[in-house]
């Protein structure tokens, strides 16, 4: 039974995101374009659910979630382009996510639609697999879209997982992907290694230094 609600609440959290996806894809906001901004939107919603849960923010304030969340209209365009702006000029690793980010959903109303969407769910503590999937079917849309050109090679999860299950990456390693492209193999590796263990000093070198990408 537990499995069967998983995958109905899968599939019906990965319909919200295609029928957004859809919207923006009507009004001239291709798919490469949605999840980059989905991804920025996401992080700063789940570094908010990471300090309700105590273990600290990586955002500096005035910038995070919170500051975003309840704005409309041109007021929410205005502080979305700002956070991107501010979150990109730090030296750490919150710039090197955030390195040239733009805004590519100006339409108030669209950008809400993606905010509400993303305010409505738990990211931070939702299964890995639970957020692969939502992230492999707009990739796999985007490789399919002629207009793209994308046309990308999407490992699948399960041959992903076995590879990360027999390498079996310890908590207290680092782990490299020199060919990442969307990330699977890291986003697995983590969550093989993240409940390892509980201590602070572990968990704090996972999230900050275990992982490399070129």
């Amino acid at each position: 039974m537990a499995n069967n609600n998983q995958t109905k609440s899968e599939a019906t959290l990965v319909k919200k995101v295609w029928d957004i996806a859809n919207v923006l894809a009507a009004a001239g906001v291709g798919f490469t374009d949605y999840i980059t901004q989905l991804t920025y939107i996401l992080f700063l919603k789940m570094d908010a659910e990471k300090e309700e849960l105590g273990l600290g923010s990586a955002i500096p304030d005035g910038y995070k979630w919170d500051d975003l969340a309840g704005l409309n209209g041109t007021d929410l365009v205005d502080k979305y382009e700002e956070i991107l702006k501010e979150l990109a000029k730090d030296d750490g690793l919150i710039g090197t996510i955030f390195t040239k980010a733009t805004n590519k959903i100006t339409a108030p109303v669209h950008l809400k639609k993606v905010i509400d969407m993303v305010s409505g769910e738990n990211w931070y503590m939702m299964d890995g697999d639970f957020k692969g999937a939502i992230y492999e079917s707009i990739l796999e849309k985007n490789g399919q879209d002629k207009k793209s050109g994308a046309g990308q090679y999407f490992t699948p999860r399960a041959l992903i997982q076995a590879i990360v299950d027999v390498v079996d990456p310890k908590i207290t390693e680092t782990v490299a992907d020199p060919a990442c492209g969307t990330g699977g193999f890291l986003l697995a590796a983590f969550e093989h290694m993240k409940s390892q263990s509980k201590e602070i000093a572990k968990q704090n070198f996972l999230r900050n230094n275990a992982f490399f990408w070129c």
